[in-house]
């Protein structure tokens, strides 16, 4: 059987956690399952891996603090929050921390298997796109794709890959409206509230990075999306 990639899994249910893996290796990925948050950092630091699971509530450390951890490894890394919590503030949480995607307790394995696969395959997709060499003017700034990089006056600021992603479609489309719709099924891979909500936080952000140059606006099109507008 062909090997499909290397899951970190975290999870302290030792009943769940050693069904899970067995189930995830007879579908072929090789797993390495760890039970205790501050295990999973040390063991995601000594070895390479495709993709993390992450249970959120975990002792010692939580999936939520394990993640922004992994992210400061490995910004590239995905992962999928795995959880009985459903609130839509949890929901929203696990976007909002980087989230690929979020699947609450109980659901199907073969769904789990799919939402591996398409994360992987988003993933392998954005490595393919970063090998063209990718540069744009914003204003003051320069935001070199491939690096992930927005830089003005020699100043860096590192990007996430969603962050990165969003700003890059952003600049595609500058001075026209970037579809809501059109974004989310390019970054996140579907279209719902949970992952609209996580948009609008990346949104946010890149406001924030952009904001000492006072003519470059990001404008909510309501109802439709958002437009990169640079003012002469």
């Amino acid at each position: 059987m062909e090997v499909k990639a290397h899951i970190l899994l975290v999870e302290d249910d030792q009943n769940f956690g050693s069904v899970l893996k067995a189930y995830l290796e007879m579908n072929g990925f090789t797993v390495s399952w760890i039970d205790d948050g501050k295990d999973a950092l040390k063991a995601f630091s000594a070895s390479l891996y495709d993709i993390c699971i992450l249970d959120v509530m975990l002792p010692n450390i939580g999936g939520l603090t394990i993640a922004h951890n992994i992210k400061m490894l490995n910004p590239a890394i995905p992962f999928i929050f795995l959880t009985a919590k459903t609130l839509k503030e949890d929901i929203l949480k696990g976007y909002a921390a980087g989230a690929d995607d979020y699947v609450t307790k109980p659901f199907d394995s073969e769904v789990l298997i799919c939402k591996i696969d398409a994360v992987l395959t988003r993933g392998n997709d954005q490595k393919i796109l970063s090998n063209q060499v990718e540069s744009f003017n914003i204003g003051k700034y320069t935001f070199n794709y491939n690096v992930r990089q927005l830089i003005k006056e020699g100043k860096i600021q590192k990007l996430s890959p969603k962050e990165s992603e969003l700003l890059k479609l952003l600049c595609q489309n500058q001075n026209t409206v970037l579809p809501r719709e059109v974004a989310l099924r390019s970054i996140w891979g579907e279209e719902s509230y949970f992952t609209t909500r996580s948009m609008d936080v990346f949104i946010t952000k890149l406001r924030k990075y952009l904001k000492e140059d006072k003519k470059i606006e990001i404008v909510n099109i309501h109802g439709n999306g958002f437009r990169l507008s640079i003012y002469n």
